[in-house]
Protein backbone atom coordinates (compact mmCIF):
# COMPACT_ATOMS: atom_id res chain seq x y z
CA UNK A 1 0.00 0.00 0.00
CA UNK A 2 1.39 2.94 -0.96
CA UNK A 3 1.85 5.97 1.45
CA UNK A 4 -2.16 7.89 1.72
CA UNK A 5 -3.07 5.65 -0.69
CA UNK A 6 -5.46 3.18 1.59
CA UNK A 7 -8.80 5.20 0.27
CA UNK A 8 -7.94 3.41 -3.31
CA UNK A 9 -8.31 0.07 -1.41
CA UNK A 10 -11.23 0.78 0.40
CA UNK A 11 -12.98 2.06 -2.55
CA UNK A 12 -12.13 -0.85 -4.98
CA UNK A 13 -15.31 -2.74 -6.30
CA UNK A 14 -14.77 -6.50 -6.48
CA UNK A 15 -16.14 -8.84 -9.12
CA UNK A 16 -16.61 -12.36 -8.58
CA UNK A 17 -16.69 -12.39 -12.63
CA UNK A 18 -14.24 -10.55 -15.54
CA UNK A 19 -17.23 -10.23 -17.81
CA UNK A 20 -19.62 -8.05 -14.84
CA UNK A 21 -16.30 -6.31 -14.10
CA UNK A 22 -16.06 -5.40 -18.02
CA UNK A 23 -19.66 -4.67 -18.42
CA UNK A 24 -19.62 -0.40 -18.25
CA UNK A 25 -16.00 -0.29 -20.03
CA UNK A 26 -15.79 0.58 -23.31
CA UNK A 27 -12.37 -0.68 -24.09
CA UNK A 28 -10.29 -3.68 -21.93
CA UNK A 29 -6.70 -4.26 -22.74
CA UNK A 30 -5.54 -7.42 -21.96
CA UNK A 31 -2.32 -7.72 -20.95
CA UNK A 32 0.06 -11.31 -21.92
CA UNK A 33 3.40 -12.65 -23.18
CA UNK A 34 2.29 -15.54 -24.81
CA UNK A 35 1.89 -15.35 -28.73
CA UNK A 36 -0.30 -17.22 -31.09
CA UNK A 37 -2.73 -17.14 -34.12
CA UNK A 38 -5.49 -15.43 -32.08
CA UNK A 39 -2.83 -13.20 -30.61
CA UNK A 40 -2.00 -10.63 -32.36
CA UNK A 41 -1.61 -6.37 -33.14
CA UNK A 42 0.01 -6.61 -29.66
CA UNK A 43 0.77 -2.62 -28.24
CA UNK A 44 3.43 -2.13 -25.65
CA UNK A 45 2.51 0.08 -22.70
CA UNK A 46 3.55 3.39 -24.12
CA UNK A 47 1.65 2.94 -27.06
CA UNK A 48 -1.34 1.05 -24.89
CA UNK A 49 -1.05 4.49 -22.77
CA UNK A 50 -1.49 6.46 -26.03
CA UNK A 51 -4.88 4.71 -27.44
CA UNK A 52 -6.89 4.39 -23.94
CA UNK A 53 -6.58 8.04 -22.34
CA UNK A 54 -8.22 9.50 -25.53
CA UNK A 55 -10.97 6.81 -24.39
CA UNK A 56 -11.30 7.85 -20.82
CA UNK A 57 -12.78 11.39 -21.86
CA UNK A 58 -16.29 9.53 -22.08
CA UNK A 59 -16.31 6.58 -20.67
CA UNK A 60 -14.23 3.67 -19.03
CA UNK A 61 -11.27 1.85 -19.87
CA UNK A 62 -9.74 -1.22 -18.41
CA UNK A 63 -6.66 -2.59 -17.95
CA UNK A 64 -6.73 -6.90 -17.16
CA UNK A 65 -4.05 -8.11 -15.57
CA UNK A 66 -3.97 -11.48 -15.53
CA UNK A 67 -2.48 -14.00 -12.22
CA UNK A 68 0.74 -13.80 -11.27
CA UNK A 69 1.52 -17.41 -12.15
CA UNK A 70 -0.71 -18.06 -15.51
CA UNK A 71 -1.77 -14.77 -16.51
CA UNK A 72 -4.87 -14.56 -18.15
CA UNK A 73 -6.84 -17.62 -19.58
CA UNK A 74 -7.96 -17.40 -23.60
CA UNK A 75 -11.57 -16.83 -22.34
CA UNK A 76 -10.66 -13.99 -20.51
CA UNK A 77 -8.47 -12.20 -23.01
CA UNK A 78 -11.59 -12.98 -25.50
CA UNK A 79 -13.30 -10.12 -23.58
CA UNK A 80 -10.45 -7.95 -24.21
CA UNK A 81 -10.44 -5.80 -27.64
CA UNK A 82 -6.65 -5.02 -27.43
CA UNK A 83 -3.92 -6.97 -25.73
CA UNK A 84 -0.64 -5.35 -24.43
CA UNK A 85 2.68 -6.80 -23.86
CA UNK A 86 6.09 -5.86 -22.44
CA UNK A 87 9.39 -6.15 -24.04
CA UNK A 88 11.30 -8.21 -21.90
CA UNK A 89 14.39 -10.76 -22.96
CA UNK A 90 14.03 -14.10 -24.02
CA UNK A 91 15.58 -15.48 -20.99
CA UNK A 92 13.67 -13.95 -18.30
CA UNK A 93 10.06 -13.37 -20.33
CA UNK A 94 7.46 -12.54 -18.00
CA UNK A 95 7.64 -9.87 -14.91
CA UNK A 96 6.06 -9.96 -11.34
CA UNK A 97 2.19 -9.30 -11.28
CA UNK A 98 3.06 -5.84 -9.64
CA UNK A 99 5.85 -4.75 -11.61
CA UNK A 100 4.00 -4.89 -14.76
CA UNK A 101 0.76 -2.75 -13.19
CA UNK A 102 3.46 -0.40 -12.32
CA UNK A 103 5.23 0.14 -15.60
CA UNK A 104 1.30 -0.14 -17.14
CA UNK A 105 0.22 2.61 -15.53
CA UNK A 106 3.60 4.96 -15.22
CA UNK A 107 2.92 4.75 -19.10
CA UNK A 108 -0.42 6.11 -18.27
CA UNK A 109 0.09 8.86 -16.15
CA UNK A 110 3.00 9.83 -18.46
CA UNK A 111 0.74 9.81 -21.41
CA UNK A 112 -1.72 11.32 -19.92
CA UNK A 113 1.09 14.28 -18.83
CA UNK A 114 1.62 14.84 -22.56
CA UNK A 115 -1.54 14.88 -24.36
CA UNK A 116 -3.35 17.06 -21.74
CA UNK A 117 -5.91 18.99 -23.68
CA UNK A 118 -5.73 16.91 -26.65
CA UNK A 119 -8.23 14.71 -26.31
CA UNK A 120 -11.01 16.01 -27.59
CA UNK A 121 -13.22 15.03 -30.48
CA UNK A 122 -13.00 11.21 -29.93
CA UNK A 123 -15.77 8.86 -30.58
CA UNK A 124 -17.09 6.76 -27.53
CA UNK A 125 -16.63 2.84 -27.65
CA UNK A 126 -19.47 0.57 -27.07
CA UNK A 127 -19.03 -1.20 -23.58
CA UNK A 128 -17.70 -4.79 -22.86
CA UNK A 129 -21.56 -6.03 -22.74
CA UNK A 130 -22.49 -4.38 -25.49
CA UNK A 131 -19.90 -6.10 -27.58
CA UNK A 132 -20.43 -9.47 -25.67
CA UNK A 133 -23.77 -9.51 -26.82
CA UNK A 134 -22.92 -8.13 -30.44
CA UNK A 135 -20.39 -11.28 -30.42
CA UNK A 136 -23.47 -13.89 -28.80
CA UNK A 137 -25.96 -12.37 -31.91
CA UNK A 138 -23.36 -13.28 -34.61
CA UNK A 139 -21.78 -16.51 -33.39
CA UNK A 140 -25.78 -17.86 -33.29
CA UNK A 141 -26.25 -16.52 -36.63
CA UNK A 142 -23.18 -17.95 -38.35
CA UNK A 143 -23.90 -21.10 -36.65
CA UNK A 144 -27.55 -20.92 -38.35
CA UNK A 145 -25.90 -20.56 -42.27
CA UNK A 146 -23.43 -23.21 -41.48
CA UNK A 147 -20.17 -21.22 -41.30
CA UNK A 148 -19.03 -21.60 -38.54
CA UNK A 149 -17.95 -25.34 -37.48
CA UNK A 150 -20.46 -26.76 -34.91
CA UNK A 151 -17.69 -28.73 -33.24
CA UNK A 152 -15.31 -25.52 -33.04
CA UNK A 153 -17.13 -22.45 -33.72
CA UNK A 154 -14.81 -19.75 -31.28
CA UNK A 155 -11.93 -20.90 -33.79
CA UNK A 156 -13.10 -18.26 -36.37
CA UNK A 157 -15.16 -16.18 -33.67
CA UNK A 158 -11.37 -15.37 -32.05
CA UNK A 159 -10.58 -13.65 -35.07
CA UNK A 160 -13.91 -11.54 -35.63
CA UNK A 161 -12.95 -10.60 -31.94
CA UNK A 162 -9.32 -8.88 -32.99
CA UNK A 163 -10.58 -7.43 -36.17
CA UNK A 164 -13.62 -5.37 -34.63
CA UNK A 165 -11.62 -4.77 -30.95
CA UNK A 166 -9.20 -3.01 -33.65
CA UNK A 167 -11.73 -1.24 -35.14
CA UNK A 168 -12.91 0.06 -32.27
CA UNK A 169 -16.31 -0.51 -32.42
CA UNK A 170 -19.12 2.58 -30.86
CA UNK A 171 -22.34 1.83 -30.09
CA UNK A 172 -23.90 3.44 -34.35
CA UNK A 173 -21.36 0.64 -35.37
CA UNK A 174 -22.42 -2.12 -33.20
CA UNK A 175 -26.12 -1.60 -34.08
CA UNK A 176 -25.45 -1.25 -37.77
CA UNK A 177 -23.93 -4.84 -37.20
CA UNK A 178 -26.67 -6.12 -35.14
CA UNK A 179 -28.76 -5.01 -37.76
CA UNK A 180 -27.17 -6.84 -41.08
CA UNK A 181 -27.02 -10.18 -38.34
CA UNK A 182 -30.72 -9.77 -38.23
CA UNK A 183 -30.87 -9.71 -41.67
CA UNK A 184 -28.98 -13.36 -42.28
CA UNK A 185 -31.50 -14.43 -39.67
CA UNK A 186 -34.89 -13.33 -41.95
CA UNK A 187 -32.45 -14.46 -45.22
CA UNK A 188 -31.36 -18.05 -43.26
CA UNK A 189 -35.85 -18.19 -41.94
CA UNK A 190 -37.06 -17.79 -45.28
CA UNK A 191 -34.75 -19.97 -46.84
CA UNK A 192 -35.54 -22.78 -44.55
CA UNK A 193 -39.50 -22.31 -45.21
CA UNK A 194 -39.18 -22.39 -49.09
CA UNK A 195 -37.02 -25.90 -48.90
CA UNK A 196 -39.65 -27.02 -46.22
CA UNK A 197 -42.34 -25.50 -48.78
CA UNK A 198 -40.27 -27.93 -51.55
CA UNK A 199 -39.99 -31.09 -49.50
CA UNK A 200 -43.66 -30.87 -48.91
CA UNK A 201 -44.72 -30.32 -52.24
CA UNK A 202 -42.18 -33.26 -53.87
CA UNK A 203 -44.44 -36.00 -51.35
CA UNK A 204 -47.31 -34.86 -52.66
Amino acid sequence: MAVKAGALLEQARVFDELPKALEDCQLALGTTRRFGKYREDFLHPDQAARSLLPLTEKGRVALVFGREDKGLLTSELDLCQRFITIPTSEELPSMNLAQAVSLCLYETAKAFGEASGKTAGRKKLATGKVLETLYGHMRQTLLDIGYLDPQNPDHILHSFRRIFGRAGLNDREVRILHGLWSRVDWVEGERRKAEGVEKVEGRR
